[in-house]
């Protein structure tokens, strides 16, 4: 029952970890796509370079901050990854010596042991 429980609160954490990342990535990719149509619209328009140029350094700080979001995030993926190696029921565990893993006709009397 408790190890179900781990299981599942950590396929929960790792499951919202990947949803974030993906969000981040797509917002990258709109906040790249406003760009370019502020540069058409601006073309389009004939907005003076100075009058528009507020907005392009907003939108620029905007895409600073989640491109360091977006590493933030990778960062924190990377410490449930070693969070992971610490917790009973969800850390790995070696079969063998320290070689490579047994051949696929080895697996007779190969048990899961957490």
């Amino acid at each position: 029952m408790r190890k179900h429980q781990i299981e599942t609160a950590a396929l929960e954490v790792a499951s919202q970890v990947r949803a974030v990342e993906d969000s981040i990535e797509a917002a990258l990719a709109e906040l790249a796509e406003l760009q370019a149509r502020m540069v058409h619209a601006r073309g389009v328009t004939r907005a003076g370079m100075v009058t528009s140029h507020r907005a392009f350094e907003q939108l620029g700080a905007t895409t600073s901050a989640l491109i360091m979001a977006r590493g933030n995030i990778a960062h924190c993926h990377v410490a449930l990854v070693d969070t992971q190696k610490t917790i009973p029921g969800l850390r790995t565990v070696a079969i063998g010596d320290e070689g490579d893993c047994p051949p696929s006709t080895a697996t007779a009397g190969l048990r899961v042991v957490a």
